[in-house]
């Protein structure tokens, strides 16, 4: 089983810390992966300054590849993030940077590429929407991580829904079981196969069409919730898919066997996002930066923005 996840990679600046650590959807869900013994490949683009060096240094820390990235002249994506409780507060950031800039655009040796692994990742925040269904094409399963933008973007929700096999959405903070399971069959009939929709500490659903089951959280007393929910994600995709390759015909048409394998695949998760809760950022590998060119950055760019709204 082999995963590649395309899109963002930022580092989240932790200002009360004067600390950084690296992060991105996407880029989470290469590491995670790693961490549980697959052999991962992260593709996005980097800019050249602090925050791609670390990004990169990391993920060469961790061995996932990253051959097939894009290198521009620029900022790297950052955010800036403070914590209350456990829980983070993104007080900003730089839009994504280079990868805003230049979006990642698929070449055929990258279609190649692709076509070696089992699963290929990519997210909301990825700025590769515009190449889904040149993805979706190559054969490989497609997973989307909506985050909670389809709570108010249903159209864009739709359009892309048809290329995903999978797709990971987080739901509203009071949300029915009932609700839930009318927000993934909405999400079904727009063509996704498989959904998991995720609530937070108080659990996740997964839906496929016909069968809906509930897998509570392994809760726990966090440090930083921060990549709990690519975490969830990076691990729902490993079992699912090392069961789909172990035994193909047993997922399909043996329907104890691929329920075991699916509560299994919920449950392992459940497990792997909450020890990720008792880390720093979404997996440590912090670096020491200064904070005040960060808020300056923040205030330059905030001060920008009105001056342009005005």
């Amino acid at each position: 089983m082999r995963l590649l996840a395309i899109g963002d990679n930022v580092c989240d600046v932790y200002l009360h810390l004067a600390e950084m650590f690296p992060g991105g959807q996407t880029m989470n869900v290469s590491v995670f992966a790693k961490m549980q013994g697959i052999d991962s490949a992260y593709m996005g683009v980097f800019g050249d300054d602090e925050v791609a060096e670390h990004n990169q240094k990391t993920l060469d820390g961790f061995g996932v590849d990253y051959s097939h990235c894009r290198h521009e002249h620029g900022e790297n994506g950052y955010a800036c993030v403070t914590l209350v409780e456990g829980d983070r507060v993104f007080l900003g950031s730089n839009k994504g940077g280079v990868a805003r800039e230049f979006p990642l655009e698929l070449t055929e040796e990258d279609i190649d590429y692709i076509r070696q692994f089992s699963v290929v990742h990519t997210s909301n925040n990825s700025f590769f929407d515009g190449q889904l269904e040149r993805l979706a094409a190559t054969g490989v399963p497609v997973s989307y991580d909506f985050s909670n933008q389809w709570i108010g973007e249903r159209e864009w929700a739709e359009k892309l829904a048809p290329h995903c096999t999978f797709c990971f959405l987080s739901l509203p903070d009071d949300v029915t079981p009932e609700e839930a399971r009318g927000y993934c069959d909405w999400m079904h009939k727009c063509g996704c196969r498989k959904i998991v929709a995720t609530n937070g500490s108080k659990g996740a659903y997964f839906y496929d069409g016909k069968n809906f089951w509930f897998q509570p959280s392994h809760l726990v007393k966090p440090l930083d919730t921060l990549g709990a929910g690519d975490a969830y994600a990076a691990t729902v995709l490993v079992n699912y898919y090392q069961s789909l390759e172990a035994d193909p015909e047993a997922m399909e048409k043996d329907p104890v066997y691929y329920e075991t394998e699916v509560k299994k695949a919920l449950d392992t998760a459940a497990e792997f996002s909450s020890r990720v809760c008792l880390s720093r950022g979404a997996f440590d590998h912090g670096k020491k930066i200064d904070p005040d060119r960060y808020a300056q950055l923040l205030k330059g760019r905030e001060k920008s923005a009105q001056a342009a709204e005005g």
